[in-house]
């Protein structure tokens, strides 16, 4: 364990600096099922064939970020918008028939913000700027899955990146059986060997019949609630009708039209493939060079709301992530303590 993570924990909180309520515990001590091992369990994940289904999902993130004020003369829209998705409570509909048929739509206080795809066709919209954004993919791309930008992950999505790769560094476990938006589950638990990580423990909840899974905690070390929380709260395993996969922006919106990204484009987007990796697994740090922060950012009044001055730069800190700006501009985040960032930036 795991590229996978390293992938995913730092791409979330990164774009934070560059930018400038919790669930209740879902284990359920009286679901039975039959017993099976921690491997029979990430057999049952990778032999899914659950291909369709719709549902209700929440996000939740419990990371210790400062709340950024968004009127007034301190206020940051850009910073604020870049800390929304990565604090605080979300939900979300979602809707999948296949590879190359989903719908998200993230629900947020007097806003909703839509990713559709449909065949070659894909929409973002955002009800609370009036814009839409179309990209027509490759006619290659018609029957087979392509990544898009998201807004949030389902708890499949989240838990398949995260057991991408398990490997030696990771013990693997069951808890206690549960249940998730009324359906039986298995909980897998991902435990890190070493204590050189900010990361206590991954809870995947497995659907027992299906291979689905259906939640993801990721716990800090040291913290009570989950740092983060993405679990399903009703849903349907049924095909979605044709029809929420057919989009047309509403009447007044402003709509761009952009060129399909390249695969040069789609990794340049995650910090994690375009910096230099140190370390391994849990341990792993991301290094970008001097300049992938924008002067802007470290101009803005709100870094110094964000970011705390130590050795050698500053850091943003959260229970689950570290991010060093180094004084020379340089980027280094990973799941690990600020002196190990420090250390590795004076190499």
């Amino acid at each position: 364990m795991s590229r996978a993570w390293l992938r995913w924990v730092p791409a979330a909180v990164v774009p934070v600096v560059i930018a400038g309520g919790a669930f209740a515990a879902h284990a359920v001590s009286d679901v039975s099922l039959p017993s099976a091992t921690p491997e029979q369990v990430i057999a049952l994940v990778d032999s899914s064939t659950v291909t369709s289904f719709s549902g209700t999902f929440k996000q939740s993130s419990s990371l210790g970020l400062p709340e950024l004020p968004t009127t007034g003369a301190s206020a940051d829209a850009s910073a604020a918008s870049a800390l929304q998705l990565v604090t605080g409570s979300h939900t979300a509909r979602v809707y999948v028939d296949g590879p190359t048929k989903q719908r998200v739509q993230v629900m947020d206080s007097m806003a909703e913000r839509d990713l559709v795809r449909n065949g070659t066709d894909v929409w973002t919209y955002d009800s609370a700027k009036a814009t839409a954004t179309h990209v027509t993919l490759p006619a290659k791309s018609a029957e087979t899955a392509t990544p898009t930008p998201q807004t949030t992950q389902t708890p499949a999505e989240l838990a398949h990146e995260l057991l991408a790769d398990l490997g030696p560094s990771t013990d693997v476990t069951l808890g206690a059986n549960t249940s998730i938006a009324g359906r039986s589950a298995y909980d897998l638990v991902l435990t890190p060997k070493t204590s050189q990580t900010l990361v206590g423990s991954v809870s995947i909840a497995v659907d027992s019949k299906t291979g689905l899974p259906l939640s993801v905690d990721v716990q800090a070390r040291g913290q009570k609630d989950p740092a983060v929380k993405v679990a399903f709260t009703d849903l349907s395993l049924s095909r979605p009708d044709a029809s929420l996969f057919a989009f047309t922006p509403p009447a007044g919106t402003t709509v761009k039209h952009e060129a399909a990204p390249s695969a040069a484009d789609s990794t340049h987007s995650h910090p994690a493939r375009t910096g230099v990796v140190t370390g391994s697994d849990w341990t792993s740090i991301v290094r970008l060079p001097a300049g992938s922060v924008p002067a802007s950012a470290t101009d803005s009044p709100l870094f110094a709301q964000v970011a705390t001055a130590v050795s050698g730069g500053r850091v943003l800190s959260t229970s689950l992530v570290n991010v060093l700006l180094t004084d020379d501009g340089r980027v280094f985040a990973g799941a690990v303590p600020v002196g190990t960032l420090q250390a590795a930036a004076n190499k």
